[in-house]
């Protein structure tokens, strides 16, 4: 596990908090705009949840997620955390709104 030590989100408007590498690689972080993302490794896929701004509790729940994207292992290198980092930050940056049904 990596914890950034100094988060620079006026450049990129993106940073990761804390990373983890590996075959169960995942993290977490922000976008400039104030909303958090998480990540993780779902069977062979690299699965991002961007969450609205202001959640109300400490863990997100599913009405909280806001975006996702998925992105297949085989072009990451899980043990590499520069490459799990830009597979992210690509990620987020193609994150697609999720769509909610009416109750």
């Amino acid at each position: 596990m990596t914890l950034a030590a100094d988060r620079d989100l006026d450049n990129q408007g993106f940073a990761i908090e804390d990373i983890t590498t590996g075959l169960h690689a995942s993290g977490f972080g922000q976008v400039g705009d104030g909303r958090s993302f998480s990540f993780h490794v779902e069977k062979q896929v690299l699965v991002v949840e961007i969450y609205r701004p202001r959640i109300s509790g400490p863990v997100p729940q599913a009405e909280d997620v806001m975006a996702v994207a998925s992105r297949k292992l085989t072009d990451i290198d899980l043990t590499d955390e520069r490459s799990v980092s830009a597979a992210v930050r690509d990620a987020v940056a193609a994150a697609q709104p999720v769509t909610r049904t009416a109750r």
